[in-house]
């Protein structure tokens, strides 16, 4: 399926999808997964049946290709009607932990991962960061030593999404220890239940009801055929793979930007204040703009950088390829942002009620630092896009 095969009632059905999906499945019992700290398994078989984690997926292992407009669509919609990250990181972790087993594992370790997690029977979640170091991949510390036909892997990985409960973990690992740079670093997919490996649940300010984990690993045994693609080759994995996360993330601040300004407007046309409509007041009215300003903006640049991607572009090693990968930095900051300043505005103009739990405003205002840091903080987007487009 490729862009051309997409048109307007194409989107318009899975926008609608999505939101009969969120009245029935996720608004009755978001407030009770928060508190569970985790979303309920048969969510994932639920998903999957309506086809949404398959998509962008090759046809042989149970996906649906489909093009950046589509998912964007399904993201956006789910954003904005759910109102949740910790929904979105959770159901969609496989996102982030398959595409290195699509793109470089072999056909065997694909078969044997892929079309479960596509199925909504098995969670895949990627596990890089440590608790030494976050974006810095290359100064990775746990370790994968070749035994006969094994890996011994030993070390420890943090703020892992979908930790608690992953049946797969895509593990970034030294196999090279005499290489303490990104040439020593290989994927490996690390089954769940795999003996000498824990979990430590973690609290968080946001994200309640997505199950975030520190993991350890103690002498846990992985067969060599589930090493992802070549040893040494794991840092150009991880970097091609955060080009895809990034705008994805910036398709969810889109929607949770969205989220923010239709509560702060449903609020606005019904609160009064001194006899009339909070949203007749000038300073309501031009706070709404300031956010639809934003959220516009994000927009189109997110539809441009996704017809990109659609068209070929990926981050090859050309100056066009470069240039985009910039553009991907440049608009996860920019989506951000406008996530940040839409939730700030929400809560301002609901009030008090701004500040009560069960709000999206007040979720979403607690989630934004978490999407400002994740996939690459502000800092190192600004600085990764400056190298590719040589200032």
């Amino acid at each position: 399926m490729d862009d051309l095969a997409i048109g307007a009632e194409d989107i318009a059905a899975i926008e609608d999808g999505v939101r009969r999906f969120v009245q029935t499945e996720v608004k009755p019992h978001l407030e009770a997964w928060e508190e569970a700290g985790e979303i309920p398994r048969g969510l994932y078989r639920r998903a999957a049946d309506l086809g949404w984690l398959a998509m962008g997926y090759p046809e042989q292992f149970g996906g649906t290709p489909a093009p950046w407009s589509l998912r964007n669509a399904m993201t956006i919609t789910l954003a904005r009607t759910g109102g949740s990250g910790g929904l979105m990181a959770s159901l969609f972790s496989h996102n982030i932990g398959l595409p290195p087993v699509v793109r470089h594992g072999s056909l065997a370790l694909q078969q044997k991962v892929i079309p479960d997690v596509l199925a909504g029977r098995k969670i895949a979640a990627l596990a890089i960061t440590e608790p030494g170091g976050g974006t810095d991949v290359s100064a990775l510390k746990t370790t994968a030593r070749l035994e006969g036909g094994e890996y011994v892997v030993d070390g420890e990985k943090v703020f892992i999404t979908s930790g608690v409960r992953a049946d797969w973990l895509t593990v970034a690992v030294r196999t090279d220890l005499e290489n303490k740079g990104p040439m020593g670093i290989s994927m490996l997919m690390v089954p769940g239940d795999a003996v000498g490996l824990t979990r430590s649940p973690l609290k968080k300010m946001g994200w309640l009801c997505s199950d975030t984990a520190q993991i350890h690993f103690d002498g846990v045994r992985v067969p060599v055929g589930n090493l992802v693609g070549e040893e040494g080759s794991g840092f150009k994995m991880i970097l091609t793979n955060f080009n895809g996360e990034r705008l994805s993330m910036a398709a969810m601040a889109l929607g949770f930007s969205e989220c923010c300004y239709d509560e702060a407007l449903s609020w606005a046309q019904q609160r009064k204040t001194f006899g009339t409509a909070l949203v007749d007041h000038q300073v309501i009215r031009h706070k709404l703009m300031d956010m639809k300003m934003r959220i516009e903006s994000t927009r189109a640049w997110l539809n441009a950088v996704s017809a990109r991607a659609d068209a070929g572009d990926r981050g090859d090693k050309s100056a066009k390829g470069a240039e985009w990968v910039a553009q991907v930095c440049l608009l996860k900051n920019h989506a951000t942002q406008t996530m940040q300043f839409c939730a700030d505005q929400g809560v301002q103009i609901l009030g008090g009620m701004g500040f009560m739990r069960g709000t999206a405003c007040e979720r979403i205002y607690r989630e934004v630092k978490v999407m400002m840091i994740g996939g690459g903080a502000e800092e190192i987007m600004k600085e990764l896009a400056s190298r590719q487009l040589n200032v």
